[in-house]
């Protein structure tokens, strides 16, 4: 099982840490630039080269969607309420909740340990999350983007291009199957490189309530996607992926929508920062419990 679990944490570790290393010896990373990719080509390039060449429970896609809507509505919740009980500004600590790092650690970790179907339905997750995250993620942090925008950007156009394939089980041509997948190939090792770089970045205040409202963050999220999960009547797979992708860590896109926004960004880096570390110490757990369950 060590083996396993170091198997599946492993590539994410490394890729990170190779990033993380690359800032702290002072070397330039062009992370706006590589943000713009990712973002505008190589997810939207993932998203459909994987529901392309993946068979997809179509019934099993619909319900992580919806399950993903509710997780984030009860991640809400109890960041409001966290929000009163810490004396905290709701508007830093709800963003936090509702908003995981279910791209740059989710997507890499579903693929890992669930293999190609599991990817799959961690990036209906992804999908439904990064709407949320690039509309009223946006909104709460003080950035407003007009409705225009949000039907234009990159990854909602790559999910409407997907659906019918995921409907009427449409494949696409070899030759656009090969250049997408060679593009979206490159997606999960940049994202994995440009955590490393952010977190070699961030500077973390306020460490005692950054590591408690972390671990918080991890562990209400796996327990909302389990008891989400439960109650959709999810299959073992698609349970496992949505308490995966529940519990990850605060995304590094808060601390940057703060920082644009100018709203305590140095509060923000300590969610980001501890709930991250905590990550790698609470993942494996949840991953031992899973996996044996899905043999």
């Amino acid at each position: 099982m060590l083996a396993e679990l170091f198997a599946v944490m492993a590539p994410v570790l490394i890729a990170a840490g190779i990033g993380y290393g690359w800032a702290r010896s002072g070397q330039s990373y062009p992370t706006e630039f590589i943000a713009r990719l990712v973002l505008n080509i190589g997810t939207p390039c993932l998203v459909l080269s994987t529901l392309a060449r993946t068979e997809i429970d179509r019934h099993a896609f619909g319900q992580l969607a919806i399950a993903c809507l509710l997780v984030m509505l009860g991640m809400g919740l109890i960041g409001t309420l966290l929000s009163r009980v810490f004396r905290q500004d709701w508007r830093i600590l709800v963003p936090a909740y509702l908003f995981p790092n279910s791209g740059n650690m989710g997507l890499p970790i579903a693929l890992y340990a669930f293999g190609e179907k599991g990817l799959a339905l961690a990036v209906a997750f992804f999908l439904v999350l990064s709407v949320g995250h690039f509309s009223l993620g946006l909104a709460l942090s003080g950035t407003e983007r007009s409705p225009k925008k949000l039907l234009a950007n990159p990854i909602i156009i790559s999910l409407a291009l997907a659906v019918p394939l995921v409907i009427w089980d449409l494949e696409l041509p070899r030759w656009l199957a090969n250049t997408i997948g060679l593009l979206g190939g490159m997606t999960i090792p940049l994202m994995l490189l440009t955590l490393g770089v952010s977190l070699a970045s961030i500077r973390v205040h306020h460490l005692g309530s950054g590591m408690i409202l972390g671990a918080l963050r991890i562990l209400c999220g796996a327990a909302l996607g389990w008891t989400v999960g439960w109650g959709l009547g999810l299959s073992p797979l698609a349970q496992a992926v949505l308490v995966m992708q529940a519990s990850m860590p605060v995304a590094v896109f808060n601390y940057l929508f703060a920082v644009r926004a100018g709203r305590s960004p140095e509060a923000v880096a300590s969610l980001v920062m501890c709930s991250t570390l905590l990550s790698f110490a609470l993942i494996p757990l949840l991953l031992a419990w899973w996996l044996p369950a899905l043999r």
